[in-house]
């Protein structure tokens, strides 16, 4: 059997098994184990796994992945992200849409606490939503800014999807965080600009808030901002030491869990049931990652083995004659299919061990790459008729937001994000710009 068939044959059976309902690692790694037996042995079988499982062990920047997911969840479950959310709605809702815009602004400063989607997402829905629907905004604006605002958390550091990447693609992680952030702040502000711009158009979309809301002391405004930024200052307290270089990643990691427990705790919010819920938590997150990663590089253990990216490579630009653009569009393309029954780490994990070693062989930055992939894994997840995000926030919304209401809401922030991707395609500096200027390559 030629090398394409038997790499055709493991990425027929893995789909085969993940749509029977089988775990994302369960599938990929008994694969991998199998294939690695029939081909090379007992021995060699075992050794693959086994030499895996040893990588993953030592590989140090995974420890931030409990770190940040803790931190995430801490600021989450003690409310401070209520104390954001307050803020917003003080200070942006005299103006057209401005509750929305505040939405925003939430979801990037709670994406830069977490590196989770579906913690946006949740916060979004339970805080946001309702009380945008209360003050008379558009249920479909809203449905769509509250999925939109979410998608930023995979791409806006600390991303545990980046460090997922980047332990697959072998690549720094902070510099794939920081090529997420000129690309993660540039599509927040496009999603702002659609909401001003729409809210202008049409000012029943987003009306203004009520003058009594809005009219408070000028001393307990600015106590409110003070206590709203709070998460700003825990990102900035991790993330300064990092880029000067005072600190290494884990060491970061570990100042952000502490500042938000120490927070926590100064505000009289860190209770037993609080640490309880965001330590079970972490751990079941922290636990799926390291299962998906092993399973992932045992998987790419096999594919180097074979030569098969070398195989597939020919394929596509000897046999079929493809550039290497046509080959990258069509990489983008399948994540998007992909998307719409796979969430971003399952995706990542099926696709890695041919598509990364692929991207470098044709001749393309593997940092930029970790970005483009991000974003067309954020476009995915709200492409309807079955994107990861759209049947999250039907189970999170109200009843009176139908499915319907929640397909056309996404529209134009997909619109928008597709284009946000086909900046950074067009303008690799948008994303490589930051990593280049601070780690002076």
């Amino acid at each position: 059997m030629s090398y394409e068939a038997i790499a055709l044959a493991m990425f027929a059976t893995m789909m085969v098994l993940l749509f029977s309902g089988q775990r994302v690692f369960g599938a990929i790694g008994f694969v991998a184990v199998i294939a690695a037996l029939l081909l090379w042995g007992d021995r060699g079988g075992f050794d693959i796994a086994f030499s895996q499982a040893i990588k993953v062990m030592r590989w140090y920047p995974l420890l931030t992945v409990p770190m940040f997911v803790f931190m995430g969840y801490i600021m989450s479950e003690s409310g401070l992200a209520d104390d954001l959310y307050r803020m917003f709605h003080v200070w942006m809702g005299g103006i057209k849409g401005g509750l929305a815009v505040g939405t925003i602004g939430l979801m990037v400063l709670i994406s830069a606490m977490n590196g989770l989607s579906v913690a946006g997402m949740a916060i979004g829905a339970t805080i946001a939503l309702p009380e945008l629907l209360r003050r008379g905004y558009d249920k479909r604006m809203v449905t769509g800014v509250v999925q939109a605002g979410s998608s930023l958390g995979i791409l806006v550091p600390p991303s545990v999807v980046l460090v997922l990447y980047a332990m697959i693609a072998r690549q720094p992680v902070g510099q794939l965080w920081l090529a997420g952030v000129l690309p993660g702040l540039m599509m927040a502000a496009m999603f702002i600009l659609y909401i001003v711009i729409r809210c202008k158009l049409n000012p029943t979309l987003g009306p203004v808030l009520a003058a009594q809301e809005r009219d408070i002391p000028r001393k307990e405004k600015l106590l409110l901002l003070l206590e709203g930024l709070l998460p700003l200052y825990i990102f900035l307290a991790m993330m300064v030491p990092f880029i000067n270089g005072w600190t290494s990643l884990v060491e970061s990691s570990a100042i952000g869990a502490i500042a938000a427990f120490s927070a926590a705790v100064f505000k009289g919010r860190m209770t037993w049931k609080v640490l309880d819920t965001s330590l079970k938590n972490t751990l079941g997150i922290t636990c799926m990652f390291m299962w998906i990663i092993l399973a992932a590089l045992a998987f790419g253990a096999v594919f180097d083995g074979l030569g098969a990216v070398k195989a597939i490579e020919n394929l596509f630009t000897e046999r079929l004659g493809l550039s290497p653009w046509v080959i990258l569009i069509l990489m983008q393309l399948s994540f998007i299919v992909m998307g719409t029954f796979l969430d971003d780490t399952a995706m990542l994990v099926i696709v890695a061990p041919l598509y990364i070693p692929l991207v470098g062989e044709l001749g393309f930055d593997l940092i930029w790459y970790g970005v483009l992939y991000t974003i067309t894994t954020q476009v995915a997840y709200m492409t309807p008729p079955f994107g990861y995000n759209l049947f999250l926030m039907r189970a999170m919304s109200p009843p009176e937001i139908s499915l319907g209401d929640i397909y056309r809401s996404i529209v134009p922030f997909v619109l928008v994000m597709v284009l946000a991707l086909a900046l950074v395609i067009v303008f690799p500096q948008i994303a490589l710009w930051l990593p280049e200027t601070v780690y002076g390559k």
